[in-house]
Formats: C-alpha cells, sequence, structure tokens
C-alpha cells in the first residue's frame, strides 16, 4: 500500500460541483495502467473546498471504480471533530488507508498536533499516512514531533516533500533516524521524484502519475531496477508536464 506509484488524480469539477463521468474516466486511465495505489482527494488539490457530502460521494465513486487497487483517502480539515467525520466516512466507503495533514487557522504547539494525530489515530481501523507539506498547511512538523507522531500504531507512511539530488539523500537520511523502521516514506512534488526515489522513499505520491499513469510507473519502474539510461530517458520526456505541473 505504501510502495511504489501512489497515483493522485484529479477531483474534476463542473459548475462548482462533483463531476462524476469525468472522474471516473480519470480512474479507467489508472486503473487500465495498473498503479499501485490511489491517492483519493489528496494533496494540494480541490478537496478542502468541497462539502462532507461532496467528499463522501467521491470516495464511494473512487471505490466502486477502483476495482483491486487500494486507495488512500485524503481526510484533511481544520478543526478536529470534522476530521473524525470524515475518518467515519471514508472507512464506510472502504478506504484502505487515510491521508492525515494537519491544517490550522491559528498557530499550533508540538504538544497540541501531536495531541491532534494521537486522537485521530484512535479512531481509525485503517492505516494512516502523515501529509507534512508547510507550503500548503502552514504547519511546520519538526523531525523529531514527526518521530513522535510515527510511533503511533496506525501510522504507517509519511508523505515529504521533494528536494533536488543531494538535498534529498540528506533529507531522507536524517528523517529516518527518528522514524520507526515499518514506517515508510514518500516523495511528493514531482519534479523532484527521481531524486527522493533514489535518495530511499519507498513511495511516489504523485500528480503526475494521476495524469500520465504509465510514464510514471516506467520511471518507478527504471529507478527500483537501477537502469539509469531508462530513468534518464524517461526523466527528458517527462520534463514538460512535470515543468508544467
Amino acid at each position: 500500500m505504501f510502495s511504489g506509484l501512489c497515483a493522485f488524480p484529479l477531483t474534476p469539477l463542473h459548475q462548482q460541483d462533483f463531476d462524476e463521468k469525468a472522474f471516473i474516466r480519470i480512474l479507467a486511465r489508472l486503473t487500465d495502467a495498473g498503479v499501485d495505489s490511489l491517492g483519493i482527494l489528496g494533496s494540494t488539490g480541490s478537496y478542502a473546498y468541497l462539502s462532507r457530502e461532496q467528499r463522501r460521494r467521491v470516495v464511494q465513486v473512487a471505490k466502486a471504480h477502483a476495482g483491486s487497487i487500494p486507495m488512500m483517502v485524503g481526510v484533511g480539515a481544520i478543526a478536529t471533530n470534522e476530521v473524525l467525520r470524515l475518518v467515519e466516512d471514508a472507512q464506510e466507503a472502504g478506504a484502505d488507508a487515510l491521508l492525515l495533514p494537519m491544517m490550522s487557522y491559528q498557530p499550533l504547539s508540538a504538544e497540541e498536533i501531536f495531541a491532534f494525530y494521537e486522537e485521530v489515530c484512535r479512531h481509525v481501523s485503517v492505516p494512516v499516512c502523515l501529509y507534512d507539506n508547510p507550503r500548503t498547511t502552514h504547519v511546520m512538523l519538526a523531525d523529531e514531533l514527526q518521530g513522535r507522531i510515527a510511533a503511533l500504531p496506525a501510522i504507517a507512511s509519511i508523505k515529504i516533500p521533494g528536494l533536488p539530488a543531494p538535498q534529498a539523500s540528506e533529507r531522507v537520511a536524517a528523517l529516518r533516524q527518528h522514524l520507526p523502521s515499518r514506517v515508510t516514506l514518500g516523495v511528493s512534488g514531482d519534479a523532484w521524484a527521481t531524486a527522493g526515489l533514489q535518495a530511499g522513499c519507498e513511495a511516489w505520491y504523485s500528480v503526475c502519475g494521476g495524469l500520465f499513469p504509465r510514464c510514471s510507473l516506467a520511471l518507478v519502474r527504471a529507478i527500483r531496477s537501477g537502469d539509469v539510461a531508462q530513468t534518464a530517458a524517461l526523466n527528458e520526456a517527462s520534463g514538460p508536464p512535470m515543468a508544467m505541473l
């Protein structure tokens, strides 16, 4: 579940409402390609602007069309009680894992952030991926705090921001010092996917994978097999869409 390519499909909207038909077409491309997992309502997309009912419906449609591919669902919200409602909805709809960012209107202390994750993890029945993206959430998670959170039994992976090659290796090595061995790391920020995977990240949490699944899968496999020439060729071919994203 927390390794390989986790493709994050767009949540298409039409006249400010969820476009089910377009979403089903997007999902079909991902399932046909055989991505390793799906990231629904995740990352930096429009999920935060959808109502609870809309989010529930997105997950229901995704589950109906995911086939055998496991599905991770984003449950981020400002208020803890709203997060818990979204957790319940996602689990009832068949989520295989949850993507959990720390979102806040007011600045929070490390103890408050830890208490939030501890509380939510008490209510989950599926594994949780900690989402670290301060640029979007405006919440800074120190490595020591991520280590405390990762020690919670429900935490199975951490989605980290990508970095260029030299910094990526240093970042992965530094963070791993604080984590249980069972917790995987997944790189995000598609422009730095190769650097993150080569630095030791087990997963690629990818918007690009939701748009170009076959090319993204081929890149993951080339990196895993150590095929330097194929990795370089795929990176060159994917340069324009990566730059666009």
